[in-house]
């Protein structure tokens, strides 16, 4: 699938450019300074360039690849704290929800924050932490902050609680953290000055609490639907967890739940809201979810309550709405949720009761992994189907191939569609002017 607009189109111009000019402090969109993110992403992808990648795999797939190295390092970390299988078990739930799997397809900051925000905070959670581990959390929170700014700062502060009481820890943390990020953010300030500091800092920064401008204005309540449908086809599993309330005497779970909470609460707040910014919570959600799978006691499957093997069964049989998603991404992508005809097929229920009814009846290890091998043949259909229906019809990839001469100029007022035609162009392409009469 070819790159899609206007983010990932922009931000793919950007480390390209990068590449190109060897300039590795200012970003540049079109030859022009800009200033919305900082550099990490965008070293990615001119390092992707630099390795030789085309102009589609080397902005995805270091991403890709920093997605499976962190839901790796996830798994070793939770079973190194928890034990075998509620590592088994939260990868699986982290490596094949939607919202995770989404934004690893695509170059975007979300992730990369994502990964190395999240690796800092578990090396935190760890009730066996050393100085070299700390100043690791430090240098990833450097990276984090390469990624956003100051956000990934104000979601570190349950890590600063969890160390109140270690000074030395926090202080090494803070020191390797200016020594991973404060060499850019010095370099690109010396050299573009008030503008940077202006557009980065207010607008992009503070603006997006407070300012409407953005035209990303969304209630307090948007992200608790966000997490929930971001975190199929596990979903039904996060409130049966909560009733092993011995879970809550453990620290760890303690601060992986206030992880989880003051990033939805920060994020809440703020006036301007995007579902991939909660995308760093969600390591917390699937620990916490995997966790409380392996720790809660049986139930038997014919108790009136709600059993786990019910709901395990329940994301089993739902799987099934993952390729139906899947194929309204294009209409999804050109129109907007308003747009998209929502009917589904009844037909549907046939394979969702027969994947429910095996999932019932397979011991809670294989369930788990029958649910997350359904996912990902699921994902492997959508690929296969749907991205190149998006190919052809959100990205501007394949319009650009059959051009039998260069465009000069777009007419398209589709944002998505104008920036992925300018990234293929190499140039912001002027607006076509109608003869008179037209």
């Amino acid at each position: 699938m070819g790159i899609l607009g206007p983010d990932e189109a922009r931000y793919a111009a950007v480390g390209r450019a990068m590449a190109a000019s060897g300039d590795w402090v200012t970003p540049r969109l079109w030859g022009s300074p800009w200033f919305e993110k900082p550099a990490l992403l965008y070293w990615m992808t001119a390092l992707g360039f630099r390795a030789g990648l085309n102009e589609d795999l080397a902005p995805r797939l270091p991403v890709a690849l920093l997605s499976v190295g962190f839901v790796l390092f996830f798994a070793w970390m939770v079973r190194r704290e928890f034990g075998e299988r509620a590592a088994f078990y939260s990868a699986a739930m982290l490596g094949t929800s939607a919202l995770w799997l989404g934004y690893s397809h695509v170059a975007v900051f979300d992730l990369p924050l994502s990964a190395t925000f999240g690796a800092g905070m578990l090396l935190v959670m760890s009730d066996r932490r050393t100085l070299p581990q700390m100043a690791a959390a430090g240098a990833l929170l450097g990276a984090a902050m390469l990624c956003k700014g100051f956000v990934p700062c104000v979601l570190f502060l349950p890590a600063l609680w969890r160390l109140r009481r270690d000074w030395q820890q926090v202080a090494l943390i803070v020191l390797t953290a200016a020594v991973v990020a404060a060499p850019w953010y010095a370099l690109v300030i010396a050299r573009n000055g008030q503008p940077f500091i202006d557009d980065f800092f207010w607008k992009q920064q503070f603006s997006r609490l407070t300012s409407p401008e953005l035209q990303h204005v969304r209630p307090f309540w948007f992200y608790l639907p966000v997490m929930l449908a971001g975190f199929f086809p596990w979903t039904p599993l996060v409130l049966v967890c909560l009733r092993e309330r011995a879970l809550l005497r453990d620290q760890r779970v303690q601060f992986l739940l206030a992880w989880l909470l003051w990033g939805l609460v920060f994020f809440s707040v703020s006036l301007n809201k995007l579902p991939g910014y909660v995308l760093p919570l969600f390591p917390a959600l699937a620990a916490l979810t995997g966790i409380g799978l392996h720790r809660l006691k049986p139930v038997p499957r014919t108790a009136d309550d709600p059993s786990h093997p019910a709901l395990l069964a329940l994301c089993g049989a739902w799987i099934w709405l993952f390729p139906i998603a899947g194929g309204m991404l294009p209409q999804i992508f050109l129109h907007g949720l308003a747009g998209v005809n929502f009917s589904i097929s009844p037909l549907w229920i046939l394979p969702a009761l027969a994947s429910g009814t095996l999932v019932w009846w397979l011991e809670e290890r294989w369930a788990v992994a029958a649910i997350a091998g359904l996912a990902t043949l699921c994902v492997v259909e959508i690929v296969l189907q749907i991205y190149p229906i998006m190919d052809r019809t959100v990205s501007a990839r394949q319009y650009w191939k059959q051009q039998p001469s260069p465009v000069a100029c777009s007419a398209e007022t589709n944002r998505s569609w104008r920036y992925s035609l300018n990234y293929y162009a190499t140039r912001d392409l002027p607006t076509c002017q109608s003869p008179p009469g037209q």
